[in-house]
């Protein structure tokens, strides 16, 4: 028996939680230098050893990003209450956990060595990923079963999604695993090893991603090659209403997803204090920006104008039909009946 909608949304809390837990074990691996306090640390908060960012985040890019964030989760909430597609609350879910990681920058600006502060803020924004690959996990397999092409997916479309999200499991658990190496580390040497796992389960789920990304590309090739009729499906509608371009959002948010996913090795690859973690213009450029295109391109094509809310009984050649098309059909059909009465 295949999970319903609420069992996939309830799997996907459940990862969710235990993205939180991992997540923020390496937040707090991020060991401070063995240094003094500074007799007056606000002298010169940029330079204050003690300052986890290494920089003082300026709250007009907090404001721009913290604001775009949840205009995005806002308007998806919109889209879910209009449109269905529940399974992709994870995605929702994950924008105001995104929006609230960011927010938090406001109050590093205030108090830059705030280690509760910057833990909540590290944990927020690196958990928020983890909805969105998710939500584009559970996409493929929804969007796969609607077209009826299933066979074309190299993992069946019941499976794609536990599949992917057991591996990120399994990455985030390595990753829980080189944090606490890290934070119970009591030389060098140990606090490089946990870094080192830390880093090894980045380029894990890298990697689960790219092949997730592979799949869907494939998929979407064989469609067009083999399956003209499920290809052209909603060729009647306007280019808006294609489900072609659900699955260009998909890959623009993988795009996004793989950006910063390489963003964040690189950034581990140097170390907690190197030069790329203590930028924040490559914070927003190569982190929060690719995530919230990520997002943002599902505003105008939420998948639930195109898959319908029940895709066992919804019939492919009338859903996502234009409203003004399917009335034709209705007419047409008590036209018919009329006529053999």
């Amino acid at each position: 028996m295949q999970p319903t909608s609420r069992q996939r949304v309830q799997h996907t809390l459940m990862f969710l939680l235990t993205c939180l837990v991992s997540s923020g074990l390496p937040a707090a691996a991020r060991v401070l230098p063995n240094v003094p306090h500074p007799a007056n640390p606000f002298l010169d908060r940029r330079d204050y050893p003690y300052n986890p960012l290494g920089y003082i985040a300026s709250n007009t890019l907090t404001g721009i990003a913290f604001s775009l964030v949840l205009a995005v989760a806002l308007v998806q909430t919109f889209n879910l209450l209009k449109w269905g597609a529940w399974w992709m609350a994870c995605m929702t879910i994950g924008a105001y956990t995104f929006a609230l990681g960011i927010a938090c920058r406001f109050g590093l600006h205030v108090k830059p060595n705030s280690q509760g502060i910057y833990i909540t803020e590290y944990l927020f924004v690196i958990l928020s990923p983890c909805a969105f690959i998710a939500a584009d996990y559970v996409l493929l397999g929804r969007l796969a079963r609607y077209l009826g092409s299933g066979k074309h997916l190299i993992i069946p479309p019941s499976r794609i999604t536990v599949t992917f999200v057991m591996s990120d499991i399994t990455t985030f658990l390595i990753q829980a695993t080189g944090g606490a190496v890290s934070v119970g580390a009591t030389t060098m040497k140990l606090q490089r090893l946990g870094s080192r796992i830390f880093l090894g389960a980045l380029i894990i789920q890298l990697i689960s991603f790219l092949i997730f990304t592979l799949i869907f590309l494939r998929f979407v090739y064989r469609v067009h090659k083999f399956e003209h009729e499920a290809w052209l499906l909603h060729r009647e509608n306007r280019w808006y209403n294609d489900w072609r371009m659900l699955g260009v959002a998909l890959g623009v948010s993988c795009v996004g997803i793989i950006i910063r996913s390489f963003f964040r090795v690189v950034e581990l690859s140097q170390g907690f204090f190197g030069p790329i973690a203590q930028s924040e213009g490559l914070f927003y450029a190569l982190d929060t920006l690719p995530l919230f295109i990520a997002i943002l391109v599902y505003v105008p094509f939420w998948p639930g104008r195109f898959i319908p809310r029940d895709p066992a009984v919804a019939s492919r050649d009338t859903a996502g039909v234009e409203p003004e098309s399917r009335k034709e059909k209705e007419d047409h059909t008590m036209t018919e009946r009329a006529h053999a009465v």
